[in-house]
């Protein structure tokens, strides 16, 4: 694709996404729902307008959400709903895994298809729980800290599960390998965010003697770079290394005005990110009967599976504080895609498979926010 056709996409995506963000805010619906639904319309399944999403633009996009997100969420924050948030996780992982494995084998499917199914539901996408928290200023709540506690640890054990699922599929897996990924996982999260916290706060005094500009700035975004390819590297989502950044420069957000001035990059790249995920969306397979009746109940499945086993997990919280940990476990959005197109190009799913996880999704990421705001009681910023 030439240069002035790329340009020209993303400059169609960023108007669309402040046009439906502006019509969505003043129908006090959250902005992220109608992003996704007008990457949809002019993606390259229905209008055709946006013939190649701009990936790298997308993972920009859900960096800096989370990047934001982890500038206000200090490591005591997390400590403080450490239990809670490791019990979530859990919760939310078996019982997806188990209810899709369940699924799959009634309707006959082969094994390793019906582990992988299992595999696909057991994925979260915190990017869409924390715009909304972010959007509605929520979140220093507790549940909004046991969701993003919940979450890293959530993509520590949906690696692991992959891992083991798809060596299971190809007959490669082994012990070993399996310690090493979870080694690698724990080593990281465990390293960024006890030793970069004191790093932190022990050379940021130091920052203004730099003669950059906005030093602050420049150094923290460097380091979300940083450690998301870090996280990448080691097998973690990116954005992993993003959110624990954005932890580890927590403690000096006031002195530097860090998440003020990050603001400005955050509505740049996030709105791109959520049509980016709408632009994938192959709507006139999703509709066809067979798949859109398999994508139902799996769908269905998905979000009981999310909001019993995580809201049980959290129902020390109350009644009200359980069934927001649950909703905001549900959506599987891009992570969900990701963990399917693992699938179809190991050839381990149907592409029939890979339109039903799609819709699973989907749905689960439209699904939640509007329910999470009604339940936060906020307005948008």
């Amino acid at each position: 694709m030439d240069l002035g056709r790329s340009l020209f996409e993303i400059f169609l995506m960023f108007l669309a996404a402040k046009v439906v963000g502006e019509v969505f805010h003043r129908l006090r619906q959250p902005a992220v729902v109608g992003e996704i639904i007008v990457g949809i319309a002019i993606g390259p399944h229905v209008l055709g307008w946006i013939t190649d999403p701009n990936d790298l633009l997308a993972e920009l996009g859900v960096i800096f959400l989370l990047f934001s997100v982890g500038l206000q969420t200090q490591v005591s924050d997390l400590v403080r709903v450490g239990k809670t948030a490791a019990w979530v996780a859990v919760l939310g992982v078996v019982l997806p895994f188990g209810l899709g494995l369940a699924l799959m084998k009634g309707l006959g499917s082969e094994l390793h298809v019906a582990l992988f199914m299992g595999t696909a539901m057991v994925a979260t996408s915190v990017g869409i729980t924390a715009r909304v928290l972010a959007d509605l200023r929520k979140t220093e709540l507790t549940s909004s800290r046991v969701i993003l506690g919940a979450a890293v640890i959530d993509d520590v054990l949906g690696l692991i599960v992959l891992a083991i699922v798809t060596g299971m599929a190809q007959r490669s897996i082994s012990g070993l390998s399996i310690v090493l990924i979870v080694g690698q996982a724990l080593a990281f999260t465990a390293f960024v965010a006890w030793v970069g916290t004191h790093v932190a706060r022990r050379f940021s005094v130091h920052l203004d003697k730099l003669r950059l500009r906005n030093p602050g700035l420049v150094v923290s975004v460097a380091v979300c770079l940083g450690l998301s390819a870090a996280a990448a590297y080691v097998g973690l989502a990116a954005i992993i290394g993003a959110f624990l950044a954005g932890m580890v420069f927590a403690e000096t957000r006031e002195e530097y005005q860090l998440h003020e001035k990050v603001e400005p990059i955050y509505d740049l790249f996030v709105p791109l990110f959520f049509v980016i995920t709408g632009t994938h969306v192959n709507l006139p397979v999703l509709l066809a009967p067979p798949v859109l009746w398999l994508g139902i109940w799996v769908t269905l499945l998905a979000i009981v599976g999310k909001l019993v086993g995580c809201g049980l997990a959290a129902w020390g919280l109350g009644r009200r504080d359980a069934l927001i940990v649950g909703i905001g476990m549900a959506p599987r959005g891009e992570v969900g895609i990701v963990v399917a197109l693992v699938g179809l190009q190991q050839k381990i799913i149907t592409p029939d498979l890979y339109a039903v996880v799609v819709l699973m999704s989907v749905v689960t990421t439209l699904f939640a926010p509007p329910l999470l705001r009604w339940l936060l009681g906020g307005r948008e910023r």
